[in-house]
């Protein structure tokens, strides 16, 4: 099944505002498809089925959503080549959605421009707040300001690159500024060591995972009260990392 527990399913959606925006979901198994279409059509989600890597290039041409569901394992064609195809010429979210839970698909999804990955079975709640992260980034990109970042504390001002923990500011070193700037932009995403390493050292720095490691390791020692623990900065393991998504913003009057 999908969906770990029906107990989850009811109270996640006395929570959600509508969002009257557009899902192409690109998933041959049509009892996900058919669940996915009766829990998030109540949610205000336009739902696009797509069985086929062809119907869903062609669904994505032609209707434009706004958020797009790839699974990987299509009767036509591998997922990998859809999503490589659709990142030559659309910038839509695309989260995975798939039973491939090695970590070695993972990195591959995201290195070829996936914006999150899910692993069969997961949570209508879990999928909900991914969507939710995958909205604010279309939002935050449509605004010529940079965002400025707030969760439960902690506060980053991309613009004037200066950081607050519970309203004292703190001081970073230029090389830990930079990557923590790189998940800030990326907040509620998963940021691969790969994409990382690009963002931060550029393409021809001689770096290692290890090396990655050590800079969050120490960045961590700077931000989070407790780095074993982190409320923040989450290990994805053998992946990458994910920066804990921005608080809702209060809606506007």
């Amino acid at each position: 099944m999908l969906i770990r527990s029906t107990r989850f399913y009811q109270p996640i959606q006395m929570k959600i505002l509508k969002t009257e925006k557009t899902l192409l979901v690109i998933e041959d198994e049509l009892a996900i498809l058919r669940f996915l279409r009766s829990s998030l059509e109540q949610t205000g989600w336009n739902i696009i089925e797509a069985p086929t890597g062809r119907i869903g290039l062609e669904s994505a041409a032609s209707k434009k959503p706004d958020v797009i569901l790839l699974d990987l394992g299509l009767p036509d064609q591998d997922g990998f080549l859809v999503l490589k195809s659709l990142r030559q010429w659309t910038s839509a979210p695309i989260i995975i959605i798939s039973a491939r839970g090695q970590e070695g698909d993972k990195i591959r999804g995201l290195d070829a421009g996936a914006d999150d990955y899910l692993t069969k079975p997961f949570g209508i709640p879990e999928l909900m707040a991914r969507l939710r992260v995958a909205l604010r980034h279309i939002e935050r990109s449509s605004k010529d300001s940079l965002p400025v970042y707030k969760h439960q504390g902690l506060k980053v001002d991309l613009v004037a690159r200066k950081v607050w923990i519970r309203r004292k500011e703190i001081h970073l070193p230029p090389m830990q500024y930079d990557l923590l700037a790189v998940l800030v932009r990326n907040a509620g995403r998963i940021v691969s060591h790969s994409q990382l390493m690009k963002q931060v050292w550029g393409e021809n720095r001689d770096v290692t995972d290890e090396a990655v490691r050590i800079f969050i390791f120490n960045l961590r020692h700077k931000i989070e009260s407790d780095p074993v623990r982190p409320r923040w900065l989450k290990t994805e393991p053998g992946v990458g990392y994910r920066l804990e998504a921005p608080d809702e913003e209060p809606p506007s009057h």
